[in-house]
């Protein structure tokens, strides 16, 4: 690294520090969609729940807009059960793409680690 002048190391720096910080936020944003995922999913999961311990021929109305549309129960339970997938599959890609955004951020800070580490000391 001695080769390279001051100007070219900084820039180096420059573009790695940038990286940690856009790694750093994509990995919060994506931790935030993810919790809220699950918190969706949770909610599915109860509404399903309470749906299949009801007994017999039970009216289920689904809001449409500002009013409320008569759904047969096995359509619900259908589109319900249609959605908590769709929900899992979403939370599965995130925590793919998490896992590669935090690896980016560790691989971002170990070079910046090694390049302090390994800097010649100014006086």
């Amino acid at each position: 690294m001695a080769t390279l002048s001051d100007d070219t190391l900084r820039k180096i720096l420059v573009q790695i520090q940038q990286t940690a910080i856009q790694s750093q936020r994509a990995l919060n944003v994506s931790k935030q969609q993810i919790s809220a995922k699950e918190r969706e999913r949770r909610i599915l999961q109860l509404t399903i729940e309470e749906i299949t311990s009801l007994q017999g021929d039970v009216n289920l109305y689904k809001g449409v807009g500002k009013m409320f549309m008569m759904v047969p129960r096995p359509t619900m339970e259908g589109e319900l059960k249609g959605e908590e997938k769709e929900l899992t599959e979403d939370i599965k890609n995130l925590e793919k793409k998490s896992k590669y955004l935090e690896k980016q951020f560790n691989d971002a800070q170990a070079q910046l680690r090694d390049i302090f580490h390994n800097a010649p000391n100014q006086s």
